[in-house]
């Protein structure tokens, strides 16, 4: 790295505070780091979201450690959020030459990203922000990427998440289908199970204290509309409802805890398994953006039926299980809870709606949701 000028000039000086303002302000508004982190890459570009992180390191510089909540450590540390630079007054001089650019670059990006922070809107607040942190129960962590560990309730057992994630690795890396098949199953039937145990935990207890809380899933391009339609799917069959920031690239998924962790879950393996059918079409159509488009929204639409199918089967075989449990007026409570915080947070909600004009896309996608495992094959012992 070349070394930075002794003295930066005023603006150079002044745009670092700037942002670090700017990501002070975000925090208020209800932003998290990865949030703005992918808001100003999905903007400006990746180097944006590059200085976008460097902006949050040293603005989490104000606080002191027991101030800052575990998860959104452990969010600094995946977006490697680290002070890097010598001072601040150099800051732009150093990001320039670590980036192979020049000062003026570096000032525009800065300015782009200081009006970008100006201009964000208000969301909701899913987690305590740095300097009002507040302590988690022992019991609830879950080691879920993107679950926090602040948030009240029951999270789904550690041990089960640690399984369950094994599992599905080695079915997204094994190049033999019927592999995958029987290692997703096993995967996807231990997390629709624990969600259940968790909904039978609190009925015998007697808990109420705990309610529902969100979490915000990203949703990548392309095809961002299908990819919502199926995360929506999947989140309404786990007893959760999900809510698309279609210009933030991101979906807002409220439920309970353990029921969160199991959506998290089975929307990215179901996702690999789309994607991976997808690329297995075979002609010419197959490669129109039409037909994938069409894929996708029709595989989201039949594996939510398959979805919703399987759940009411496994209610019926937990209730089946635990005689002198009465599991449907607990689930029945917790799917109000889960509307009333839904509409709590987004009174304006409106439905999904998607139009496709491929039917070969529609019908082929549909066909590959049947073919998806869902892991409903066998009771777990």
């Amino acid at each position: 790295m070349s070394r930075p000028p002794r003295e930066a000039p005023g603006a150079d000086r002044a745009l670092p505070g700037a942002l670090i303002a700017g990501v002070t302000a975000a925090w208020r508004l209800g932003w998290q780091p990865a949030d703005l982190v992918r808001h100003a890459a999905r903007t400006h570009g990746n180097r944006a979201g590059r200085m976008m992180t460097d902006a949050i390191a040293a603005e989490m510089r104000a606080y002191a450690a027991g101030t800052v909540d575990e998860w959104w450590r452990g969010r600094l540390t995946a977006l490697g959020a680290t002070v890097w630079w010598r001072r601040d007054d150099t800051y732009l001089a150093e990001w320039a030459a670590r980036h192979g650019t020049d000062q003026a670059a570096a000032a525009g990006c800065a300015l782009r990203l200081t009006a970008l922070l100006r201009a964000l809107p208000r969301l909701e607040i899913l987690c305590p922000p740095p300097g009002h942190a507040r302590p988690s129960e022992p019991g609830t962590r879950s080691s879920v990427p993107g679950a926090h560990p602040s948030e009240p309730g029951v999270h789904a057992d550690r041990r089960v998440l640690d399984k369950v994630q094994a599992l599905l690795a080695k079915a997204e890396s094994t190049e033999f289908p019927e592999e995958a098949e029987a290692l997703t199953t096993r995967a996807q039937e231990l997390m629709a199970r624990h969600s259940l145990d968790s909904a039978l935990l609190t009925a015998r207890t007697g808990r109420t204290g705990d309610g529902p809380v969100g979490r915000r899933l990203p949703i990548d391009r392309p095809y961002e509309s299908p990819k919502a339609l199926l995360l929506g799917a999947v989140a309404d069959a786990n007893r959760c409802r999900a809510a698309w920031s279609r210009s933030l690239g991101f979906c807002t998924v409220v439920g309970f805890p353990a029921d969160l962790d199991a959506v998290e879950l089975l929307f990215t393996s179901l996702l690999v398994q789309a994607t991976s059918a997808l690329v297995h079409e075979e002609g010419d159509r197959a490669r129109t953006r039409a037909f994938r488009r069409a894929f996708l929204a029709s595989y989201a639409v039949r594996v939510g039926e398959r979805l919703t199918e399987a759940a009411a089967a496994a209610e019926h075989r937990a209730a089946a299980e635990t005689p002198g449990t009465d599991l449907l007026p607990v689930l029945a409570a917790r799917d109000r809870a889960v509307e009333d915080a839904m509409t709590a947070m987004f009174p304006r909600l409106t439905g999904r709606r998607m139009s496709v004009s491929d039917r070969g896309g529609w019908l082929s996608g549909r066909a590959a949701a049947d073919r998806a495992d869902l892991g409903t094959r066998r009771p777990v012992r």
